[in-house]
């Protein structure tokens, strides 16, 4: 056996490489170990908490926007009518404006009477569908449904499907609304109509409440959807003429709107309605100068509701408005010719319109309420009110 020695200069660095020791350390130095009931009489005493400068509220948040008032606080949604509709909806990839908006009444809506039988409870209730997908077109200051101005395109079996919906909720009343889509020809109009007439062959007993957008103010489009079979034909105005550019989407205008409402009644819609907000920085001219603009297209019904922000990125409420100020709106808006007002903090456009419907209007209970008195009488009894 041969042995092979090393190269020199590997001996020379083994021979001068230090030898190193190693020697294991702790972070920090270990202290002894401190038992709980030493650490508990070394702390602070219930002395040392009490001290004669204690503020008596703290302040968290804005405190310069107005409060939520009590009454306008809802319940969680609940019931088996609620339960129903919303799977049905989930189940047939449907949008309804109570959950894209956060109404508030949606638990009322879908629920139906309370106390009553499901049967009963169905024909109650009321829901709103929202056509066309959740996204819009336009962006108004007070909405909180998405928008885009590319949505996606439309589904061709939406009108099947909702008037498959509707007919198997057992539904006394519906009411259908959409995005607006600028980025359609003819703004959905077509599509509109295709749903409520495929929902009359389904389910004739439904009354039909479509709640529309502008169509960009043609008229043309407004026909279509008039002449579908509707019970009632909606657009609302939101607010007054001067407050339009400061709420709504550059794209609508107060005119425009008063339009499309009186075209629908022109082409033979029975009941025609809109709605209108407060607490978003109105007058009282400017409120009734709206409701003189709408009796004289003889718009049928108005409703009057109190605006809530929906997120941050929306406009400030200007002020919560009592519900004295709501039923003295409702008196108002009846003595200038107005068929039917509701009118409160929680109401919105839909807000239990099959209800308010089926019992006062559609039905022929009010019939007798069709005297409308004319608005120079009311504006000379009612001059010194306000």
């Amino acid at each position: 056996m041969v042995r092979i020695a090393p190269p020199a200069n590997a001996l020379l660095r083994c021979a001068r490489a230090p030898r190193v020791i190693q020697v294991r350390t702790l972070a920090t130095p270990s202290s002894p170990k401190t038992s709980f009931s030493q650490t508990l009489a070394e702390g602070p005493s219930l002395d040392d908490f009490i001290v004669g400068n204690v503020p008596e509220r703290v302040v968290l948040g804005n405190t310069s926007a107005p409060r939520l008032p009590s009454y306008l606080k809802t319940s969680i949604p609940k019931g088996a009518s609620f339960a129903k509709i919303k799977s049905d909806l989930r189940g047939l990839k449907l949008h309804t404006v109570c959950e894209e908006a956060r109404c508030p009444n949606i638990g009322d809506c879908w629920g139906g009477k309370e106390g009553a039988t499901p049967e009963e409870g169905r024909r109650a209730a009321t829901a709103t569908i929202m056509l066309m997908g959740d996204t819009c077109t336009r962006g108004c200051r007070f909405c909180s449904v998405k928008t885009s101005r590319t949505p996606p395109p439309l589904d061709p079996h939406e009108p099947e499907h909702t008037a498959e919906a509707i007919s198997r909720w057992g539904l006394g009343y519906i009411v259908l609304t959409s995005v607006d889509r600028d980025d359609l020809a003819d703004g959905g109009a077509h599509h509109f109509a295709e749903t409520i007439i495929k929902i009359k062959q389904k389910a004739p007993q439904i009354l039909v409440e479509a709640l529309t957008g502008d169509f960009g103010g043609s008229l043309p489009h407004v026909s279509v959807v008039a002449k579908s079979g509707l019970d009632v034909y909606a657009h609302n105005i939101e607010t007054s003429e001067a407050l339009t550019p400061f709420v709504r989407d550059r794209r609508a205008t107060f005119r425009q709107s008063l339009s499309v409402l009186e075209h629908a009644k022109k082409e033979g819609v029975r009941i025609t309605k809109t709605s209108i907000m407060l607490g978003v920085g109105e007058t009282e001219d400017q409120i009734v100068d709206a409701l003189r603009e709408l009796r004289k297209v003889d718009v049928d019904v108005v409703t009057f509701g109190q605006y809530m922000r929906p997120t941050k990125r929306h406009m400030k409420v200007d002020r919560y408005v009592e519900p004295a100020e709501f039923d003295r709106w409702k008196q108002i808006a009846e003595d200038m010719g107005f068929l039917y007002v509701a009118s409160g903090p929680l109401v919105r456009s839909s807000y239990k319109a099959g209800e308010f419907y089926i019992e006062n209007i559609l039905r022929g209970k009010a019939a007798e309420r069709k005297a409308k008195p004319l608005i120079a009488e009311y504006e000379a009894r009612e001059q010194s009110s306000f």
